[in-house]
Order: structure tokens, then C-alpha cells, then sequence
């Protein structure tokens, strides 16, 4: 037994970094040719020096390189990084280093090769592999678990959400099926096939639904169209097929909402299980009350987690709406702004309606756990008894 506990996270360990690194390297690196985008090796720093592109002064480079793949493979070109782009300071190439570049005709004829990007493959797969070891020594077998659960996860939105909706499907229906489908596979992998499982998977669903609804209806009467993101803008010129644009922002909405709701309701039923196991005499009502204690501390955390998530991803726009000091309310009525802040609304409205919905479902099926069909599994795995 002691053996078999060290070698599931080890082969969990080896598979989830071989999966990563597959998928990392057959994206920016490996893939890059066919965007047009080349890798290539600094081999010297020829020169550097100053000068002013109307952002202030800022460091420039001259650099030797070698071109590794496509085809130019092995030719070398003398580039410059810092004339052309405005760089942050520190921000420069070294020998030695990998960056990527787009090689094509100048407009005198020549073959030239001209910075496009910085490699930074090796990096996030470290981030990658720290990741997986910490969780497969913290939670082991359940961490084990928990990533087979997020690599489904990416796989269905990779594989099943982002193509449906771009080929027209409707994109509330595709996110709904499909977060349903990933949510339902990751609480049975993750909590098997058990009460506990069958609860989560309803009382997410129906947080979903909630969430879903009030989507459609505050997006509606705040007379949000879709387009107030450049990417949305982009989309609706480069799509093959045409885009509801409107039902992707409310699928944003419900996938965006998916990752709190999961974890707000399997905290709440496990909540409940646990004050049920470690008091068998507790009555539905004042299960459901000890419980939604435990649940408006979850509600408390979580509601300022996903502000502070959503600020972070939109900080850079915050500030500059700050430094041109428009008006509040003329800022806030800005689709790009209104957006971002009926996501987050709805996303918090959602996650507070989940935590009393799933205390209530799992409240109420410890109350009758004794009524359910063998063939509906145990109510917790054995390992969750320890």
C-alpha cells in the first residue's frame, strides 16, 4: 500500500508534465512556423545604446542571430531590438538567449529578420513542473486527480466549447453542455462515484443556471452588445462563420463563473457531511444553519478574491481612464467598462446563491441519505473518512 501511494503521484507526476509540455511546446515554439514566426538563438550583442521613441529615452540593441527552424534554418541575420518598439527598462536579449523573429523580403529586396517576440516556453514549464510536484505531495492521490480533472477541462474547452462556437453554434448553449459535461467529470474524478459527487454536480447545476438566466437578463437591460473588447472586434472581421457576439459574452460570463461555483458548493456540501459525521443527531435545520456559517465566511473570501481577479485583469485600462480622470459615471457607461463590471456582478450574485443552495440539497440529502438506492454509490469515498 505504501508503495502503491508513491508511485501514483510519481506516474501522475511524469504524465502531467509530459501532457504540459506537449501542449506548450506545439503551441508558440514548435508551431511557430506557421504563424509565420521563426525561432532563433542571440549569438552576439553587436552594440547598444540610447534613443527616444516620444515615450522618453530608452535602451537599444544591436544582435547577431541564427535562425533554427523553417526556412531560413541556419541562416544568420544582424537584427535590432529597442528602435523600433517601446521596451521596459531592464528588458533586453543576451547570447545565448532565444527569442522569436519574422524573416521576410525588406522593401529594397533583401532576406531581413526583424524581433517579433521573446521564448518563454522554458520558464512557464518550470512554473508547470513546480506546480504539479506541489500538488501531488500536498493532496496526492485527490491532486492526481484534480489535475486529469483540469486537463479534461482544457481539452473540452480546447476541443469542444472554442470550436462550436466558432463554427456559429450558439455560444450559451455550447458553454453551458460543455461546462456541465467538464464539471460533472471532475467532481466524479476527483470524489468518485458518490453521494457527495451526485450533489455537487446538482447543486452547481442549478448555481449555473441561476447564473445563467441572470446573465441573460442584465446583459439585455444594460443594452450590452458584445463589442466592447478589441478581441470581440477582431473576431467578428476574421470569423469564418458569423458570431453571436452577444451570447459569447455571456458565455465569458458563465465560464468565468464555473470556477468559483465548483468550489463554492463542493465546500458547502463537505461542510455539511462533515458536521453530519461528527454529529449524526444534528436535525435538517440546524444542519443547514451551522453549516451557512461556514458558507458566509466561503461568500466573505470569495466575493473579494474575484473582485481583486477581474481588477487585476483589467488594471491596465483602470489606469488610464484614471490618468485621463473621466468622470465615474461616464467611465462606468462604457461598454468595456460596463462589461467587466456586469461579469462581475453576476459572477458574485451567482457564487452567493450557490452556497445556500448547495447546504440546502446537501442538508436535505443527509436527512434522507438512508432512502437512496444502492446502485447511487456511497455516500464519501474511504479515504474522506480519514
Amino acid at each position: 500500500m505504501t508503495l502503491q501511494r508513491i508511485l501514483l503521484p510519481l506516474s501522475g507526476a511524469v504524465v502531467a508534465i509530459v501532457v504540459l509540455a506537449y501542449a506548450f511546446g506545439s503551441g508558440t515554439v514548435s508551431g511557430s512556423s506557421t504563424s509565420g514566426l521563426n525561432r532563433a538563438r542571440v549569438l552576439e550583442v553587436l552594440e547598444e545604446g540610447t534613443t527616444d521613441l516620444g515615450a522618453g529615452p530608452q535602451t537599444y540593441q544591436v544582435f547577431q542571430i541564427e535562425v533554427l527552424d523553417g526556412a531560413y534554418a541556419g541562416s544568420r541575420f544582424t537584427m535590432d531590438y529597442g528602435r523600433r518598439q517601446v521596451v521596459s527598462e531592464g528588458d533586453g536579449v543576451r547570447a545565448g538567449q532565444e527569442v522569436l523573429v519574422s524573416v521576410a523580403l525588406s522593401p529594397t529586396g533583401r532576406v531581413e529578420a526583424y524581433f517579433a517576440d521573446f521564448v518563454r516556453i522554458t520558464p512557464i514549464l518550470g512554473l508547470a513542473l513546480v506546480f504539479v510536484v506541489l500538488i501531488l505531495v500536498v493532496s496526492r492521490g485527490k491532486g492526481l486527480r484534480a489535475l486529469i480533472g483540469m486537463l479534461l477541462s482544457l481539452a473540452v474547452i480546447g476541443g469542444f466549447i472554442l470550436p462550436a462556437i466558432l463554427s456559429g453554434a450558439d455560444p450559451v448553449l455550447v458553454s453551458v453542455s460543455g461546462c456541465f459535461v467538464l464539471m460533472a467529470a471532475t467532481f466524479y474524478l476527483i470524489h468518485g462515484w458518490t453521494i457527495k459527487a451526485h450533489t455537487a454536480a446538482l447543486a452547481t447545476l442549478a448555481a449555473l443556471m441561476l447564473t445563467a438566466a441572470l446573465a441573460g437578463l442584465s446583459v439585455g437591460v444594460a443594452r450590452l452588445s458584445g463589442l466592447g473588447s478589441e478581441e470581440a472586434l477582431f473576431l467578428t472581421q476574421f470569423a469564418d462563420a458569423g458570431l453571436n457576439v452577444r451570447g459569447l459574452l455571456l458565455a465569458s460570463i458563465l465560464i468565468g463563473a464555473l470556477g468559483v461555483l465548483d468550489d463554492l458548493t463542493i465546500n458547502q456540501i463537505s461542510a455539511v457531511f462533515e458536521l453530519r459525521q461528527a454529529n449524526p443527531d444534528l436535525a435538517m435545520r440546524s444542519l443547514y444553519r451551522r453549516a451557512m456559517v461556514i458558507g458566509q465566511d466561503h461568500i466573505a473570501a470569495t466575493v473579494n478574491t474575484l473582485v481583486m481577479a477581474y481588477v487585476g485583469a483589467s488594471l491596465p485600462l483602470l489606469l488610464l481612464f484614471t490618468l485621463f480622470e473621466e468622470p465615474f459615471f461616464s467611465a462606468l457607461n462604457r461598454a468595456v467598462i460596463a462589461e467587466e463590471v456586469v461579469r462581475t456582478l453576476v459572477g458574485e450574485i451567482g457564487l452567493i446563491a450557490a452556497v445556500p443552495i448547495a447546504t440546502a440539497l446537501a442538508a436535505a440529502v443527509q436527512r434522507h441519505r438512508g432512502r437512496f438506492p444502492g446502485w447511487l454509490g456511497p455516500e464519501m469515498l474511504p479515504m474522506e473518512r480519514e
